[in-house]
């Protein structure tokens, strides 16, 4: 059965300060808790692979159930500590790509090139390619074959929901 790829940042502090940023803890947490609860299985990838940095700001937003999943052992070496590196995925085992949010996106997911030919695999299997919030990097650079941007023309009437690209 095929599975979801979930990307995390890698940038540990907003470029040009001492501001510690990184993933939006409850934006990854929450998508992966409600996948798996209904048996569908997750892989988390970041630029660099390996350690994931926290946005001090996302713990002030947690709840309980966040916390819970947070705490896992799973999680934490799967999600935190030993993501994924682009080159080690193979995007023939995913029905999906989701980009999770926090501010660290903004400097590795616009311009990284494995993820994007990682997500356009996935889109031309039929595949999703999705995000939350900040995570919307992910999908800004993102081209097919004939150089055209993936979102481009997806943007429904109302310009506030984003039709399947």
């Amino acid at each position: 059965m095929k599975k979801v790829l979930i990307v995390e940042t890698n940038v540990t502090r907003y470029a040009g300060t001492h501001d510690a940023t990184g993933l939006w803890l409850g934006e990854s947490t929450e998508f992966a808790e409600e996948l798996q609860k209904v048996g569908v299985e997750v892989d988390y990838v970041s630029p660099k692979g390996g350690f994931v940095p926290l946005d001090p700001r996302s713990m002030k937003y947690v709840d309980e159930s966040i916390m819970e999943f947070y705490e896992t052992p799973d999680f934490k070496t799967r999600a935190l500590s030993k993501t994924l590196s682009p080159s080690e995925v193979n995007p023939d085992d995913y029905f999906a790509i989701y980009y999770a949010g926090g501010h660290g996106v903004m400097w590795d997911f616009p311009d990284d090139k494995e993820l994007q030919s990682i997500a356009m695999a996935i889109y031309q299997q039929n595949g999703y390619v999705t995000s939350v919030c900040h995570g919307i990097a992910g999908l800004l650079n993102i081209k097919d074959e004939s150089d055209h941007y993936l979102i481009a023309g997806k943007l429904s009437p109302d310009s506030r929901r984003v039709k399947k690209c």
